[in-house]
């Protein structure tokens, strides 16, 4: 499995950006998925955007063209750049990765988008 370290959030005025940074304890390229999730008040946890160790990303529909994924290979660390933020984005935002079948996830970071 992989330990991870998340950093990043806050809050941000509607319109805002933010960038959610997730460090695994091992290379990347033996990670098979890692990526974001975030969980709303009172909602299940939901995936936003996750990338394969071959590159394939995915992205949450009401994301698409607003959140971008990306992976600095030499710092095992994935990236996620939010732009045009939402109220309705507020969450607590999880890494996570897939190591040999086993998930695991981050500690979360709360990301808020209020005037």
């Amino acid at each position: 499995q992989a330990q991870l370290v998340e950093s990043g959030g806050g809050l941000v005025q509607p319109g805002g950006s933010l960038s959610l940074s997730c460090a695994a304890s091992r290379s990347i390229f033996t990670i098979y998925r890692m990526g974001w999730y975030c969980q709303a008040p009172g909602k299940q946890r939901e995936l936003v955007a996750v990338m394969y160790n071959d590159g394939r990303t995915i992205y949450a529909d009401s994301v698409k063209g607003r959140f971008t994924i990306s992976r600095d290979t030499a710092k095992n660390t994935v990236t996620l750049q939010m732009n045009s933020l939402k109220p309705e984005d507020t969450a607590v935002y999880y890494c996570h990765a897939v190591v040999d079948g086993t998930l695991s996830w981050g500690q979360g970071t709360q990301v808020t988008v209020s005037s």
